[in-house]
């Protein structure tokens, strides 16, 4: 399967406003954003677990990275209320389901191949900082190194943002509304901007949040059953 798979190109999705597509597993629904590839796939997708759903133990070959947006989720390592921030590099594994049911937004195979770093960040008790640079912008830094930056942001109501994004852009819409392209972004709407584009968007009156990637999209992406190569430079 490939779905928004050309990575030079804007890509947007309204999850919200889409079916769950039931996925192998009884009880896991998605809503696919992109994706490259089956089962195992390089995919960004929103997933919701119905209460007492879990998957089989296994291994993250790409590595698996997740904002938990409803319920708590769970595996053999800890409870992960609404909120939570999780990396599960490359080579770690683990039991994933919930008990009481819970919807998360989730992107696997995306990552440095050579990355061993494992994050749990419980983003409720984070605190925004006004970024200096970017005026009605306030920032969550939630993990940065030489492949990608990763933070939630908070836009002041009616801000204007534009924002040159050289290694491309994504973004999740948490809570609120801004406008894009002509285009009102609700939460679960999902915005994709390839490398050398600038984002232009207004929040609405009553402002924004938002899980944000940024530079990721000038390496070359790592999809299963392909032997990974660098970018050539």
């Amino acid at each position: 399967m490939e779905l928004n798979a050309d990575f030079s190109q804007r890509a947007v999705v309204h999850a919200a406003d889409m079916d769950w597509v039931a996925s192998p597993i009884a009880g896991v629904d998605r809503r696919m954003l992109d994706r490259i590839g089956e089962e195992v796939a390089r995919a960004t997708s929103i997933v919701r677990y119905a209460p007492g759903s879990q998957f089989s133990r296994h291994m993250h070959g790409g590595g698996e990275e997740f904002l938990v947006l409803e319920g708590i989720f769970q595996d053999e390592h800890g409870d992960y209320p609404a909120g939570y921030y999780v990396r599960n590099p490359p080579t770690s594994a683990h039991t994933p389901g919930s008990k009481p049911g819970c919807t998360l937004f989730v992107k696997l195979w995306q990552f440095d191949p050579k990355d061993r770093a494992g994050i749990k960040l419980d983003t409720r008790t984070m605190q925004f900082a006004p970024n200096q640079a970017r005026s009605g912008v306030a920032v969550v830094p939630l993990f940065q190194d030489g492949w990608e930056n990763v933070r939630l942001e908070c836009w002041e109501p009616d801000a204007r943002i534009k924002l040159q994004v050289p290694g491309g852009l994504e973004l999740l819409v948490l809570e609120g509304n801004f406008v894009e392209g002509g285009e009102s972004f609700g939460p679960q709407s999902w915005l994709r901007l390839p490398p050398g584009s600038t984002l232009n968007a207004v929040a609405d009156m009553n402002g924004c949040r938002l899980w944000v990637k940024s530079g990721h999209l000038e390496h070359a992406q790592p999809v299963p059953g392909t032997v990974w190569r660098p970018p050539q430079r």
